[in-house]
């Protein structure tokens, strides 16, 4: 069993810092211990992995990942929290502290964290906070091969879109590339009520593991190209194709143009968009 921290440490951490949660970064945190002992035991980490934690706030999850004997590369945004963690774990080889935010603009892995993986093999295992959730897991899937896995805690309706069918209100350009590059499986739900402070929204735990062999050639050109077609999402494929100037060079078989692309499978839409020119 991880040995989280009570709401009580947790409270008295931040007021030794002189620190209170900032809703503007969406700081929330996970005080049931028994739900971050079940996400590292569900991430399946174990001695000498390598693993990037982003928002590691207090540092809850981050000690039961070393605990597991795990090497783990934090990356915190509030200079508070990361000074009060930088110093919680000072003695500890096995850690490393990035502070900023863990992307470089919309597309890119922070240069920090890409410079402290070492091109290794690693698993993502964070409690996300929620803005950052789907830029990060868009940017590993289809930047970071190396990341074999993520088991990450995010808000429900994020968890949605991830799991998302076609022909669902929730699918979109994150459901396909999920559908295209990884298996993902729901862990958990999580109440507000085991986190302090209590979130306006209800929280899912994930697991995402990376597909040996994908099912697209170019998962950075199919996540442009879904950028651009599911913003019209209503209109009929052979229109909108034409609009953007990314008419196939030969129309995909079993693929109707008067069709729209939430309708389409992961699969089918990969097709189409390496048959598109202008991607």
């Amino acid at each position: 069993m991880v040995s989280a921290q009570t709401l009580e440490e947790i409270r008295g951490l931040l007021d030794a810092y002189g620190l209170s949660p900032k809703k503007s970064l969406g700081q929330n945190f996970l005080i049931d211990k028994n739900l971050v002992g079940k996400l590292v035991d569900e991430s399946g980490v174990s001695a000498g992995d390598l693993v990037l934690e982003v928002g590691p706030g207090t540092g809850t999850l981050t000690g039961g990942l070393l605990e597991r004997g795990c090497r783990v590369v934090a990356c915190e945004l509030d200079d508070g929290l990361a000074g009060l963690i930088a110093d919680r774990f000072a003695d500890r080889e096995m850690f490393t502290l990035i502070r900023g935010d863990c992307l470089s603009g919309k597309h890119m892995l922070n240069t920090e964290i890409v410079r402290a993986l070492g091109g290794e093999r690693f698993r993502l295992v964070a409690n996300l906070p929620y803005q950052a959730a789907t830029p990060l897991m868009m940017v590993l899937l289809t930047h970071h091969p190396e990341c074999e896995s993520m088991a990450v805690t995010i808000q429900k309706e994020v968890a949605d879109r991830l799991c998302a069918v076609p022909g669902s209100k929730a699918y979109g350009s994150i459901s396909v590339l999920v559908g295209c590059t990884a298996r993902i499986r729901r862990i958990g739900r999580i109440p507000k009520e085991c986190f302090w402070p209590r979130p306006k929204v209800v929280s899912s735990m994930v697991r995402l593991d990376r597909l040996e062999v994908p099912l697209t050639a170019d998962a950075d050109r199919l996540a442009t190209f879904c950028r651009a077609v599911f913003a019209g999402r209503r209109k009929q494929l052979g229109g909108l194709l034409r609009s953007l100037g990314m008419m196939p060079e030969r129309w995909p078989e079993k693929i109707d143009p008067c069709s729209r692309i939430e309708a389409l499978t992961p699969v089918q839409i990969e097709t189409l968009a390496a048959c598109c020119t202008g991607v």
